[in-house]
C-alpha cells in the first residue's frame, strides 16, 4: 500500500512551498487509496517552537488535509535514532570521529587553497575504538568509489558519484541526530513508500539511499518536484506572497481556492483549471508533475478565489464571513440577512475580507458621507427629492422590487430627472458611498425601519 508523509521542521510558519508539498503527498496517497502521515521534524531544539507546530497543524487542517495516524514528533524518538546510529557502528557502516571543529576548519582551508573540495578527510575512518572521554560525532562511512543511481518519478534517472560525497555526520557530539539520518530511520520504520519533496532535496537523496542500503532496506520511490518561483523567475519570497498559509485565511481566501491553486503549481491535467477536492483526488498523478519551476501568480489566485466566492453555496460563504464581520466590530446574528448580503456581493468581492468591508454599511449607518458624494448628491435640490422619497416609501405596502421601481419612476417624472439622478442621493444617504450593489437590493437587506432612519438622517445633514 502507498504511504506518503509530510515532514516539516517547526522552525518557522507553514508557507506556500511547504503547503504545496503536503498537498502533493496527500493527493497522491488519497488517489492511490493509501495513507498519509504527518511527521514534525523538531530535532532542532533551539529553533523549534510550539507556535510553529500549531501553525503547521492549523494550516493543514484549514486547507483540508488530514492524516491517517497521530502526528509523529522526532523529539520523542531520540533514543531510536541513537540506537540505530550505534547499530551502524557495529555493522561497520559508521565510525566515531574525534576531530575537533577547529581541526576540521583548518583542514578545509588547506583543501580550498589546494583547489580541492573541502570534504572531511576521513582521519578517524579506520581509527580503532578507544575508551576516552574526548567528545565525538558519529559519521557514516560513504563508499569511496562507485555510484548511486535512482529513478526519480518526476526527473527520471539521476546518478551521483560516491567520491563526490563526504562521510556525513549522523549523530552530533551532543547526541542529537542529523536530518539525513533521522529522515531515513523514520521513513524506514514508518513504511513510507514514496517521498515527494522539493527538488532542493535532490543532493540529499544519494546519502539517504546509502543509509537505507546499510540497513539492508529498499529505499522508497522519490519524486522531486520543482520549486515555486515568483513572476520574476526568482525563488519565492515574501515579496511574491510567500507568507504563512494561515495569512491567506486571515486575508479572506477560501481553502477550496488555495487547494485548487496549489495543486496547479507544478501539476496539470490537460487545460483544466478548476478542480473540486474530489476531482483532484481522482486525477492527481505524479507523472503529470512538470520539471520547470512553478510560477506563483497572486492575480490568478485572486481570480480563482473569486470563482469560489461566486460558486460555493451562499450559506457556506455566509458562515465563513461571520468572523470578518465581527472583526470590524459588528454583530451578525441574522443568518437570512447575511445570506442576502452574500448573494448581493458575491459577484463583486474577491475575498471574504473584501466582502466584509463592502458589507460594513449594512451593519452600521454611515457616520459621515464621502466628501465628493455629499457635495454632489446631498444638496438642497436633492433634499426635496429625498423628502418626497421618504414620504412615499413609508406608504409602500411592501418592499418588492416592482413597488420600489414604480416609486423611483414617479419621482423621475415629477422632477424630470434620469433614474440615476434619483437613485444616487438615496444610495449615498443609505450607505455613505456612491458605489453599492443595486439600490433595491440594498433597501431590501436594510429593511424598512433602517432605510427610513438613514434617509431622515441624510435629510437633516443637508443645510
Amino acid at each position: 500500500m502507498v504511504k506518503t508523509r509530510f515532514a516539516p521542521s517547526p522552525t518557522g510558519y507553514l508557507h506556500i512551498g511547504g503547503a504545496r508539498t503536503a498537498l502533493f503527498n496527500w493527493l497522491f496517497a488519497r488517489h492511490m487509496k493509501g495513507s498519509f502521515v504527518l511527521r514534525i521534524e523538531d530535532t532542532d531544539l533551539e529553533r523549534s517552537k510550539d507556535e510553529y507546530v500549531k501553525d503547521i497543524i492549523d494550516g493543514l487542517t484549514w486547507l483540508g488535509i488530514d492524516w491517517d495516524e497521530p502526528p509523529y514528533f522526532q523529539r520523542e524518538r531520540m533514543d531510536i535514532y541513537r540506537n540505530y546510529a550505534l547499530n551502524l557502528i557495529e555493522k561497520g557502516f559508521a565510525y566515531r570521529c574525534y576531530c575537533t571543529q577547529e581541526e576540521i576548519d583548518r583542514k578545509r582551508k588547506v583543501a580550498l587553497k589546494e583547489g580541492k573540495k573541502p570534504h572531511y578527510d576521513r582521519t578517524c575512518r579506520e581509527r580503532p575504538f578507544e575508551k576516552t572521554d574526548k567528545p565525538f560525532v558519529i559519521r557514516f562511512k560513504t563508499p569511496l568509489t562507485g555510484e548511486v543511481t535512482f529513478s526519480d518519478i518526476v526527473r527520471g534517472t539521476i546518478t551521483f558519484q560516491c567520491e563526490e560525497l563526504d562521510d556525513l555526520i549522523i549523530l552530533r557530539s551532543d547526541l542529537t541526530p542529523t536530518y539525513n539520518f533521522t529522515v531515513v530511520i523514520d521513513d524506514m520504520l514508518m513504511g513510507i513508500t514514496h517521498v515527494i519533496r522539493g527538488d532542493d532535496h535532490i543532493n540529499n537523496t544519494p546519502r539517504q539511499i546509502l543509509i537505507y542500503h546499510a540497513f539492508g532496506y529498499a529505499p522508497p520511490q522519490f519524486a522531486h518536484v520543482p520549486l515555486i518561483h515568483g513572476k520574476d523567475r526568482t525563488r519565492l519570497s515574501k515579496r511574491h506572497g510567500a507568507t504563512s498559509l494561515l495569512e491567506y485565511k486571515h486575508e479572506g481566501f477560501l481553502p477550496e481556492a488555495l487547494m485548487n491553486y496549489l495543486s496547479r503549481l507544478g501539476w496539470a491535467h490537460g487545460d483544466q483549471e478548476i478542480f473540486s477536492r474530489e476531482e483532484l483526488i481522482e486525477k492527481f498523478d505524479l507523472h503529470n508533475v512538470g520539471t520547470s519551476a512553478a510560477i506563483f501568480d497572486m492575480d490568478k489566485l485572486l481570480w480563482l478565489n473569486s470563482h469560489y466566492m461566486k460558486t460555493l453555496p451562499p450559506e457556506v460563504i455566509a458562515q465563513r464571513l461571520v468572523p470578518f464581520i465581527e472583526a470590524m466590530g459588528f454583530s451578525c446574528n441574522e443568518t437570512k440577512k447575511l445570506i442576502s448580503i452574500v448573494e448581493t456581493l458575491k459577484a463583486r468581492a474577491k475575498t471574504l475580507k473584501e466582502m466584509a468591508q463592502m458589507a460594513a454599511f449594512f451593519f452600521s449607518a454611515p457616520v459621515s458621507y464621502e466628501k465628493e458624494a455629499q457635495e454632489k448628491f446631498l444638496t438642497p435640490e436633492t433634499k426635496t427629492i429625498l423628502k418626497d422619497f421618504l414620504i412615499e416609501f413609508k406608504s409602500l405596502s411592501s418592499l418588492h422590487e416592482e413597488e420600489q421601481k414604480r416609486l423611483v419612476e414617479r419621482l423621475t417624472h415629477k422632477y424630470n430627472k434620469k433614474v440615476v439622478e434619483i437613485v444616487q442621493p438615496i444610495r449615498v444617504a443609505l450607505s455613505g458611498k456612491t458605489v453599492t450593489p443595486g439600490i433595491f437590493e440594498v433597501i431590501n437587506i436594510l429593511g424598512r425601519e433602517e432605510v427610513e432612519k438613514r434617509i431622515e438622517k441624510a435629510i437633516q445633514s443637508i443645510p
